[in-house]
């Protein structure tokens, strides 16, 4: 999920995307194929119902997240195309294609022999099938084993499963030192997340705020969607926010919005809240802080490099 603005809407289209990614079914299972070297990768590959009989070459990306992976696992020099928002890594072929609203007749003029995807939006899968142009969904992640299961699945379909199997492992390893390296609290830290000024933040349900979790930080938001019919993205109030007394405000939406620490120290009522009072709010990157690819590693550095400042 990447940010779409006008700067006012961001974070309201971020909790669309991100919700409609969380309530999307999984629609591709372990890959059909074995591992071995990206030269010797055999082909015909089958992951789901999608079968490619060669190597794709022109690989058209319209999600942030899969773009990084893709550059990730060695196959950027297959990517011809990726969509509007796909901005990491510099070198990515940015066009003015949408993911947000895909148009068929626009992709299809790449030429792709591949095309990812992380929404279903305007039926883009049936119009590209009925292109046949193969089409690779993946849907945002909702637990880390979904962004390795992708990033595998990518590897496979690329010819790079030795290198996507290399990420995976290089991603669990960074992750289990970050998490070895936590000190033991006798009472956890609380923390709120902001996807927005409109105060939109993300539960311990959803994929970042497993993150946070893994990070043994506790979420102010969780009460504000117990039943979950927010889809883990509820709406607070100041008025819950400063009540809630976090002890850490992480704020994803710098770049969207221009919030910093000096934004939210101005705000009326805020000066009390402990995380502004100790100058424990800690800006994050937007990108970073909405896509489930590699650098999640990243934003899980980023959590806990701040929290471990705290004494336990």
């Amino acid at each position: 999920m990447s940010r779409r603005t006008p700067r006012l809407f961001a974070a309201t289209l971020a909790v669309a995307a991100l919700a409609l990614g969380a309530c999307a079914e999984k629609t591709s299972d372990t890959p059909a194929t074995g591992g071995g070297s990206s030269a010797a990768a055999a082909f015909p590959v089958t992951v789901g119902k999608l079968t490619l009989d060669k190597r794709p070459e022109k690989i058209v990306s319209l999600s942030a997240s899969a773009t990084e992976m893709l550059f990730a696992i060695g196959a950027g020099k297959q990517v011809t195309a990726v969509d509007d928002n796909s901005n990491y890594p510099a070198d990515a072929p940015k066009t003015d294609l949408s993911g947000f609203s895909p148009n068929a007749e626009a992709i299809a003029g790449k030429s792709p022999d591949l095309v990812v995807i992380s929404d279903d939006r305007n039926k883009i899968v049936e119009q590209l099938t009925t292109l046949k142009i193969p089409v690779y969904l993946t849907p945002a992640a909702t637990t880390l084993d979904d962004s390795y299961r992708q990033i595998t699945e990518l590897g496979a379909l690329t010819g790079h499963a030795t290198e996507a199997a290399d990420v995976t492992k290089r991603m669990k390893d960074d992750i289990a030192k970050l998490v070895a390296g936590l000190p033991q609290r006798a009472e956890k830290l609380t923390y709120y997340h902001e996807l927005g000024p409109e105060l939109y933040t993300a539960t311990s349900k959803t994929f970042i705020g497993s993150l946070y979790a893994m990070a043994g930080l506790e979420n102010i938001a969780d009460p504000s969607d117990a039943d979950g019919k927010n889809g883990g993205y509820p709406q607070l109030s100041q008025e819950v926010i400063v009540k809630a007394d976090p002890d850490f405000i992480f704020l994803a939406d710098t770049k969207c919005c221009q919030q910093s620490a000096d934004t939210v120290k101005a705000r009326a009522g805020w000066s009390g809240v402990t995380a502004v009072k100790n100058n424990q709010i800690v800006a994050l990157d937007d990108d970073v802080a909405s896509r489930w690819g590699p650098r999640v590693v990243d934003l899980l550095r980023a959590i806990v490099d701040a929290t471990a400042k705290v004494p336990a």
